[in-house]
């Protein structure tokens, strides 16, 4: 727990010049839907720098993306609040921006030894140990006793007596805090690292986890605690797929501007089989079955972040050609780290491509709330038996993992069995079969 005066100690540096009835304060923007903390990056400027507006400022990193923050207008940056790493609330301040020079000497000012700021620094910090404007306050006798006993020390307790003094219910508050403070830290935590020896300890590399990284473990943790997640298999010959993709690839390419991938055909086959098991696509609310008359098809990828899904809204009323598109776009702007928050939210169901990374079979975990997650994976020729004759064929294993609290064996069993018929006779998807 940060005691008041490490909180206090920016404000010499922020001291109001002048003509600080014209500085502008630096927010945190908003976040997106149920995002309420962010991490402070990057910082492209440091104090005295002068800025113009819709100057980046600053980065942010936040549970999925990272968001850039603009100047709010032109002037000095007389103050920065939230250093690199630090964590800020949505609406939180950043920074202050000075409308002249002023701002900045100012600034500078804190900074510089015997300067009057930095006396003031000086001066107030050990009188704002507990928030107490006067040190020598004398606290009750009965808290003193009480300190002793509990091993705290006048900095660790706020006084709410007169003059800050400090009272016995203030230190009964304070033992409470500090009882809880660890249950409440440790409840996420994993087991402690077994002990490692000195050599090994030198040639290792301790990074802090990203916020992205963060929320992964946190989200997927929360969805094996929450759901009952059970995986079914198939396998599905991509011979009639890969022939049709063959023969019209250069026209669709030409046609529509972007290249025709097999992400389009499983997105297309499972909304057509969405359409027949709706559980798949719903998700629980408390006691209640959500069904979706909309698929928002999820499409997990890869960035040097981390996973991210950004969601393809209304893909059951989309052409091949729109799917392709929304894939492609939306691929981009993950590896770039583009991606807005609505931009990740509301799907109804996701497909992930391991295949690309060469997977042959794996059991995908649920992004919850949805109930269902298609795991696609590497075509491989393997034998097969058609019409009693042996012959290879390009094979794809399939895999549904499902949340067997919404969806029962039948529905998951069958679902998939639609996935493989749509993608063996892709002439089904035309007629609606």
């Amino acid at each position: 727990e940060k005691r008041p005066s490490e909180e206090a100690k920016p404000t010499p540096a922020t001291a109001p010049s002048d003509d600080s009835g014209s500085s502008i304060d630096v927010m945190v923007p908003t976040l997106g839907e149920s995002v309420s903390e962010a991490t402070v990056s990057t910082w492209f400027k440091k104090v005295g720098d002068t800025v113009a507006q819709d100057e980046m400022l600053c980065e942010l990193e936040t549970d999925k993306v990272s968001v850039e923050v603009p100047a709010p207008s032109a002037g000095v940056l007389s103050e920065i609040l939230a250093e690199e790493g630090s964590t800020v609330s949505a609406g939180g301040k950043l920074g202050v921006i000075g409308s002249s020079a002023g701002a900045a000497a100012s600034a500078s000012a804190a900074n510089v030894p015997g300067s009057d700021a930095a006396k003031g620094e000086q001066y107030t910090t050990p009188d704002a140990g507990n928030g107490r404007p006067n040190a020598d306050v004398e606290d009750a006798p009965s808290a003193k006793k009480a300190m002793a006993e509990a091993g705290l020390s006048a900095d660790q307790v706020k006084g709410s007596g007169r003059d800050g003094r400090i009272m016995k219910d203030d230190v009964a508050k304070a033992v409470a805090a500090a009882a809880s403070a660890p249950a409440q830290t440790s409840a996420p935590a994993s087991a402690p690292r077994a002990p490692v020896s000195a050599d090994d300890a030198a040639r290792e590399e301790r990074v802090k986890m990203t916020r992205l990284r963060q929320t992964i473990a946190r989200r997927l943790k929360d969805a094996q605690n929450t759901a009952a997640i059970l995986t079914t298999y198939n396998e599905v010959d991509m011979t009639e797929v890969m022939a049709l993709r063959n023969q019209y690839k250069d026209q669709f390419e030409k046609k529509h501007g972007v290249r025709l991938g097999f992400m389009s055909f499983f997105t297309k086959a499972c909304c057509h089989a969405l359409k027949e098991v709706p559980e798949v696509n719903a998700e629980i609310d408390g006691t209640d079955i959500v069904y979706k008359n909309s698929v928002h098809m999820g499409v997990a990828a890869g960035t040097p972040q981390g996973l991210v899904v950004p969601v393809i809204r209304d893909a059951d009323a989309m052409s091949f050609a729109e799917i392709e598109k929304a894939i492609a776009e939306k691929g981009r702007r993950a590896r770039d780290g583009k991606l807005s928050m609505a931009e990740m939210q509301g799907g109804t169901f996701t497909i992930s491509n391991g295949g690309v990374y060469g997977s042959l079979m794996s059991s995908p975990i649920l992004n919850p709330p949805q109930s269902g997650i298609l795991g696609m994976h590497k075509i491989q020729d393997r034998p097969m038996v058609i019409n009693g004759e042996i012959k290879i064929r390009p094979m794809m294993y399939l895999a549904l993992s499902y949340d067997h609290r919404i969806v029962d064996g039948k529905g998951a069993v069958t679902f998939l069995v639609r996935v493989k018929e749509a993608l063996e006779d892709p002439r089904r998807l035309l007629m609606d079969l």
